[in-house]
C-alpha cells in the first residue's frame, strides 16, 4: 500500500508539474505577442530619441539661465539630455559672422526642433531655415519689430516663442528712479546700437524718462571690450548708470559694476541676473523661468504633436521690483523702507 501511495503521489506531482509547464507555455504563447508588443510600444515611447539644436548669441547669466530653464522643462517631461535627447549647442560669442554660420549649419542639419536664444540668433536662424523644422525663440525683445513673426497671437508657419521683455517693466523702472533718486537728472546708458533689441528698449526708456525731465545719455560701443571705457566715459556726464537687455553690454557687465562701485554711482539693469551679480535694481523676473516657459512649448511640440505656428508668442506678465542691498551699499545708496515698499515679493526679490 505504501508503495502504491508513494507512486500515486509521485504521479500526481509529475502531473501538476506538467500542467504547470503547460500553463506557463500557454501564457507565453497566448499573451507573448501582446505583452511584447505592449513593452515594445512602451519601450518605443520611453526610448524615443530627439535631436534639437540651440543657437545662443553669447554666454552671459541671463541667456545661460534661459537655456538651463529650457532643458529643465524638457527633463521634467522625460526628455533628458544624454539619455533620449541629443543637443547641438552653438554659441556665437556675440560675433555676427559666427552667428550667421551657426544658423546656416543648423539649417542644413536634421533636427526635431531648433531653439534660438536672443534676437540676433533668432533672426539668423529664421532667415536661414529653408525647411519646416519647428523653431522656438527665447530672450527676444520685440519679435514683431525684429521680423521673426508677423502675428503674436497666431504666428503660423514654423516659428513661435517667448519675448523676454514687457514695456511696462522699463516704464516702472524709470518711474522708480525718478521717484526715489531725485538727484538723478541724467541717466547714462552703455549701448551697442547694432543690437535692435537694445535700441528698442533704449527708446522706451527715453520716453519714460522724458516725462520726468530726465535725460538719457548714451555711450555707444561695438563690442564687449569697449564696455569698460564706455562706462567710465559716463562718469561726470551722468548721475546713474543703466543697461538694457543688450547682449554685448551684458557680457561685459562686470566692468560696469566695478565702475559704479568705484565711483559710488547707482547702477540699474534690465534683468534679474545682472542685479544678482551687482547692479542695484531692476523690474523683471527670473530668466530661468522664462526659459522653462519656452521649454514647456518645446514639450508641446516634441511630445504632444502641437504645431509650432499654433502656439501664441508669450510675454512675461508677472513683474516685480528686484533690489540688491549689497550693491546698494557698494554704490553709496541708502535704501529706505519706502524704497523697499515697492517690492511685492520681499522674501525673494530683496537680495541681501
Amino acid at each position: 500500500m505504501k508503495k502504491k501511495k508513494v507512486w500515486a503521489g509521485l504521479s500526481l506531482c509529475l502531473a501538476l508539474i506538467a500542467a504547470g509547464c503547460g500553463n506557463n507555455s500557454a501564457t507565453n504563447t497566448n499573451t507573448g505577442t501582446g505583452t511584447n508588443s505592449g513593452n515594445a510600444a512602451t519601450g518605443n515611447a520611453e526610448t524615443k530619441s530627439y535631436k534639437i539644436a540651440i543657437s545662443q548669441y553669447v554666454e552671459h547669466p541671463a541667456l545661460d539661465a534661459t537655456r538651463e530653464g529650457i532643458l529643465a522643462a524638457l527633463k521634467d517631461a522625460g526628455i533628458v539630455e544624454g539619455e533620449n535627447l541629443k543637443v547641438d549647442f552653438e554659441n556665437a560669442q556675440a560675433d555676427a559672422t559666427n552667428n550667421l554660420s551657426i544658423a546656416q549649419k543648423i539649417a542644413s542639419d536634421d533636427n526635431d526642433l531648433v531653439l534660438a536664444i536672443a534676437t540676433p540668433s533668432a533672426q539668423a536662424v529664421v532667415q536661414s531655415m529653408k525647411n519646416d523644422t519647428p523653431i522656438l525663440f527665447a530672450a527676444v525683445t520685440d519679435p514683431l519689430d525684429a521680423k521673426i513673426v508677423s502675428d503674436l497671437e497666431h504666428p503660423g508657419g514654423n516659428v513661435s516663442g517667448a519675448s523676454d521683455t514687457n514695456p511696462e517693466a522699463i516704464t516702472r523702472l524709470m518711474d522708480y528712479i525718478a521717484a526715489n533718486f531725485p538727484k538723478v537728472k541724467r541717466l547714462g546708458l552703455v549701448i551697442n546700437e547694432g543690437e535692435q533689441n537694445a535700441v528698442i528698449m533704449a527708446d522706451q526708456a527715453k520716453k519714460a524718462l522724458d516725462k520726468h525731465g530726465i535725460e538719457l545719455v548714451k555711450a555707444a560701443i561695438t563690442n564687449t571690450s569697449e564696455v569698460k571705457q564706455a562706462a567710465e566715459s559716463l562718469i561726470g556726464r551722468a548721475d546713474a548708470l543703466y543697461i538694457t537687455l543688450d547682449n554685448t553690454v551684458v557680457s561685459g557687465v562686470d566692468t560696469i559694476i566695478q565702475t559704479a562701485n568705484d565711483n559710488k554711482i547707482p547702477f540699474f539693469a534690465s534683468d534679474r541676473d545682472t542685479v544678482e551679480k551687482g547692479a542695484f535694481a531692476t523690474v523683471g523676473f527670473k530668466y530661468y523661468d522664462h526659459g522653462y516657459q519656452v521649454g514647456q512649448m518645446a514639450v508641446e511640440i516634441l511630445k504632444n504633436g502641437k504645431k509650432v505656428g499654433d502656439l501664441k508668442v508669450t510675454m512675461q506678465e508677472k513683474l516685480d521690483l528686484i533690489l540688491n542691498l549689497k550693491a546698494a551699499a557698494a554704490q553709496g545708496i541708502e535704501v529706505t523702507d519706502a524704497m523697499k515698499a515697492d517690492v511685492a515679493d520681499q522674501t525673494n526679490n530683496i537680495i541681501q
